[in-house]
């Protein structure tokens, strides 16, 4: 029997299996087909796309069924419709998302794909979100047409990043660059860097290893050096609470290391109130049955940088970041954002 094969029985015995226990009535699985396909809701960038795509790909593996049995939905989302203003102006995280997540509650789609280091830490009520595929390259990259790295920009070279982590990252360790916002996605990005309104730019390591865009000249930077985004590189799958099927499903293809270390990333940022008003830093690590956790919380000049590292029990990853954003707030004070 295939691998395909057996996680389509293995779920039909999870299925058959759930009993409602006020009329015992067995539950049957019904997979999606070409002609009533389970819709996958997504933002319209390319990196987003491709995100669907992915996503589409390993569930018609698991249950070996053509690729049209999922249908992608293609949702215009506020966070990209507008374009000339930073995030921290218009509404922060939820302008990616908010769209997205009423299409799944009216039933529009099924489930719906997100770029994890976007999603707020709260969902809406009737939702949930539980599955992750496997996490790509954390890091950030330094990206510029000029040969060399962030350490090679002369004195004054300005830098385009919409990110406030990056901007507040980068105003600490070069305070003599200028910093200029850069909406829009991977490729608007490029564009602008190509038409010279910045001498560099940053761009996540995940994004251009999942667009295949090893033409684009890029300097990964150390997380040691750079500390990412909490959840940059991570898939989120989001569902409706009471859809048993989908969730089913869904477990097949979940990666349970992601979501441990999101676990504990999510946690911390959850404690700190984190948006993209706010400058954070996070990243989880796991060695066999330890968690290492690293979070960062700068002022938004650069002027100072608070960070803390510690481990723990893999299973005790939440209460470690809980614990962690609660001592770097201590450590900080209530004026530590203003400035």
């Amino acid at each position: 029997m295939s691998l395909a094969s057996q996680l389509r029985d293995l779920l039909s015995r999870q299925l058959s299996g759930l009993i409602d226990t006020s009329n015992t009535t067995r539950m049957t699985l019904n997979l999606p087909s070409p002609a009533n396909p389970l819709k996958i809701g997504t933002r319209g960038s390319p990196l987003a796309l491709a995100q669907a795509h992915e996503t589409r790909g390993r569930l018609a593996r698991a249950f070996d069924l053509p690729e049209e049995a999922f249908a992608i939905v293609v949702i215009k989302v506020t966070g990209d419709a507008v374009q000339d203003r930073p995030l921290k102006e218009i509404g922060g995280k939820g302008l990616f998302t908010r769209e997205i997540e009423e299409a799944l509650l009216d039933g529009s789609i099924d489930i719906a794909v997100h770029s994890m280091k976007d999603m707020p830490v709260d969902q809406p009520a009737g939702l949930l979100l539980d599955t992750y595929l496997p996490r790509e390259d954390v890091r950030d990259a330094f990206v510029s047409l000029s040969p060399g790295g962030l350490a090679d920009l002369a004195t004054g070279s300005v830098v385009g990043t919409s990110s406030l982590r990056r901007r507040s990252q980068l105003l600490h360790r070069r305070p003599d660059l200028q910093i200029v916002e850069f909406r829009g996605n991977v490729q608007t990005r490029l564009r602008k860097l190509s038409e010279g309104v910045a001498h560099a730019t940053f761009l996540a390591m995940a994004g251009l290893n999942r667009l295949d865009m090893t033409d684009v000249p890029r300097v990964p930077i150390p997380t040691d050096d750079m500390l990412p985004a909490v959840a940059q590189g991570a898939i989120g799958i989001e569902r409706r609470a009471d859809d048993s099927r989908v969730a089913a499903m869904l477990e097949v293809i979940h990666h349970g290391p992601t979501g441990l270390r999101l676990a504990a990333e999510r946690a911390f940022l959850a404690a700190l109130d984190g948006s993209c008003q706010t400058p954070i830093g996070g990243l989880a690590e796991l060695d066999g049955s330890t968690l290492r956790l690293r979070g960062e919380i700068l002022r938004t000049d650069g002027s100072e940088v608070l960070v803390d590292d510690a481990t723990a029990a893999v299973s005790d990853g939440p209460e470690l970041g809980r614990v962690m954003a609660r001592g770097l707030l201590q450590r900080a004070g209530p004026a530590f954002f203003g400035g």
